[in-house]
């Protein structure tokens, strides 16, 4: 599937260039491979880009959960208030990665929020068959499907439906925060894993038209891991 910019992007990739025109976008959904090393620089760009051309409104992050908002600090802030004002977690997601165009936006005088779902919602979520209806019957079983694969087909049946549910629960929960962040003549940039700006099964399909979101999937880099080995000794580790 090929997405708005996504060529542009493998153009501009190790470069400075600008980045395209939106045309009167009102949000930028960046997906990105999580352990790609080169697409900081990227995002970093993104908020470069639109910061000093006036137009960065918020930039949104699935890195820290909903209601985490560096709004109120100012652009001088340290990066260790910066990671408080997201309760960030290291366990979770390295700053060093993100600190970039998180940074880069405080320094701007942009707010940086977190929209994931917090952690205290999903079992919640997990039970909650509501949001089953939510993705069309092809779109709910691409994202099933899609959970299976990204679990190396190691998940036991009876947790796909509600690992699914989390899954829709947290693109609802960011599409929530980009339209809660949304304002006339600015654009909300989203950080988020690759899978979850896709506009069949994504945040995007929780978007109002009018808001006008563009989706853009970061080049990929080989990174010579494998993931399903990983997964398959992390889950050793717990069942021993």
């Amino acid at each position: 599937m090929r997405y708005p910019l996504a060529a542009a992007l493998l153009a501009l990739a190790g470069c400075a260039a600008p980045l395209p025109d939106l045309g009167g976008a009102g949000a930028v959904l960046l997906g990105e491979q999580h352990d790609a090393p080169g697409q900081p620089a990227l995002q970093r760009q993104w908020v470069d880009d639109l910061a000093h051309r006036g137009k960065l409104g918020t930039l949104v992050l699935e890195m820290a959960d909903r209601g985490a908002s560096t709004a109120g600090l100012p652009a001088s802030a340290g990066e260790e208030q910066v990671r408080a004002a997201l309760h960030w977690s290291d366990q979770a997601w390295p700053w060093d990665r993100y600190r970039p165009a998180i940074m880069a936006a405080v320094r701007a005088g942009v707010p940086v929020v977190g929209a994931n779902l917090p952690r205290a919602e999903m079992q919640q979520a997990m039970r909650d068959t509501s949001l089953d209806r939510l993705l069309p019957g092809p779109a709910l079983k691409a994202q099933q499907q899609a959970v299976r694969l990204g679990h190396c087909e190691l998940l036991p049946e009876s947790q796909i439906a509600p690992m699914t549910r989390i899954q829709i629960a947290r693109d609802l929960s960011m599409a929530r925060t980009i339209t809660d962040a949304a304002a006339p003549g600015k654009v909300v940039v989203l950080v988020a894993g690759a899978g979850h700006v896709q506009p069949d099964v994504g945040v995007p399909l929780h978007l109002a038209s009018e808001l006008g979101a563009r989706p853009v999937v970061l080049p990929g880099e080989p990174t010579g891991r494998d993931y399903c080995e990983e997964l398959r000794e992390q889950m050793s580790r717990k069942a021993s």
